[in-house]
């Protein structure tokens, strides 16, 4: 196996490859990146197991052959290097790296390609084409809501599915949830939900573009993503999702309507604050006003008040600090509407003017 290539060419894709390897896996071969030289092509792959990253550069190979080599390490040569053109070449059980530029060469020993794991074929699968950029909406505006606990691995993931004709992704902690629906392609039959991994989806958003289209396909227990030159392929998280249509809001007579940068320079300027263990806050809603502050502890307290639409009694809402300000990160629209029943009762956000997505939000005990 021996091939030439760019730098430039060959960072990029090994470092995506290498955000694919798990660091606390024990199995050896999974830190490694399976390269194979063949027809004018490297195609590389890794994989965590759980998780499998594919994609393709050109080069110009001189003699085909795979191998493997250590994800880090050959990372880390390819930061070394001076840019341009680098020579690889497998003898034997040994890899070595030279560039013209600078008279350097390493030496690296390789592993056996036949140990590295055979990524599974998705079998009778739904498969649809949409809008990358439609589709890494819908991710933005869910994956932040995904739970971390491992013990809710039903939850470690975001919702996918196809009702009434509109996709709809969810993602849910148990205490707070976020809604999306987007009709993104016709031809597609309705379609029980999966749950997603948070990690395929990270990937997918960190490295594709905004434009153009992106195949999606799903079996029973596996899911695809292909953009560009790039194959992600993923198990789905068994389990049961929570009924989601449960906990949305249906009666919430009350609301107040604020300016969306408004409340996130009042949570920045008050976070300092914000007690680490419980992140509450609280909302004291008057007439015209909105007063963010944080509880009282041992290094004090703040507040900040601003402008709102509201018309009620006075009203004092506790909320967790991080469940405001991540999805007023992701709204882009200026105003922000609260539609709640009372103070022990879900909160739903909605931007102002309306539009495809929500958030609902339960809040803490005052």
């Amino acid at each position: 196996m021996k091939f030439t290539c760019e730098k430039s060419i060959m960072i990029k894709e090994i470092a995506i490859a290498n955000e694919i390897i798990s660091s606390k896996n024990a199995i050896s071969i999974l830190s490694y990146i399976h390269l194979n030289a063949a027809d004018g092509k490297l195609y590389i792959k890794s994989t965590d197991i759980t998780l499998n990253f594919e994609t393709n550069l050109p080069v110009t190979v001189l003699e085909e052959g795979e191998t493997v080599v250590k994800g880090d390490t050959f990372m880390g040569i390819l930061n070394t290097i001076p840019d341009g053109e680098f020579e690889f070449e497998k003898q034997e059980n040994k890899i070595v790296i030279k560039t013209s530029a600078k008279k350097l060469k390493y030496n690296l020993r390789t592993n056996s390609s036949e140990q590295f794991p055979k990524f599974p074929e998705i079998e009778n699968a739904v498969t649809f084409e949409v809008a990358v950029k439609d589709f890494k909406d819908m991710i933005r505006q869910t994956i932040f809501s995904v739970s971390d606990d491992e013990t809710r691995y039903f939850m470690n993931g975001v919702f996918f599915e196809k009702s009434e004709g509109k996709f709809i992704m969810v993602g849910t902690d148990g205490r707070r949830l976020a809604y999306i629906e987007k009709n993104l392609n016709d031809s597609v039959a309705d379609f029980a939900g999966i749950i997603i991994p948070e990690k395929i989806l990270s990937v997918f958003l960190k490295h594709s573009g905004e434009e153009g289209n992106i195949t999606v396909s799903f079996s029973s227990k596996l899911i695809l993503i292909k953009f560009a030159s790039y194959h992600l392929v993923s198990n789905l998280i068994e389990g049961q999702f929570p009924n989601y249509r449960k906990v949305i809001p249906e009666n919430q007579p009350k609301s107040f309507t604020v300016k969306r940068k408004d409340v996130l320079d009042a949570l920045k300027d008050i976070a300092i604050l914000v007690e680490n263990r419980n992140k509450k806050v609280l909302f004291t809603l008057t007439p015209g006003s909105l007063s963010v502050s944080t509880t009282e502890h041992e290094m004090g307290n703040s507040d900040e008040e601003i402008a709102c639409r509201y018309e009620g009694e006075e009203t004092v809402i506790a909320v967790n600090y991080k469940y405001i300000e991540e999805p007023f990160r992701m709204i882009e629209q200026e105003e922000v509407c609260f539609h709640f029943e009372n103070t022990k009762k879900a909160l739903t956000v909605k931007p102002v003017p309306e539009s495809d997505f929500y958030h609902v939000i339960m809040p803490m005990q005052n």
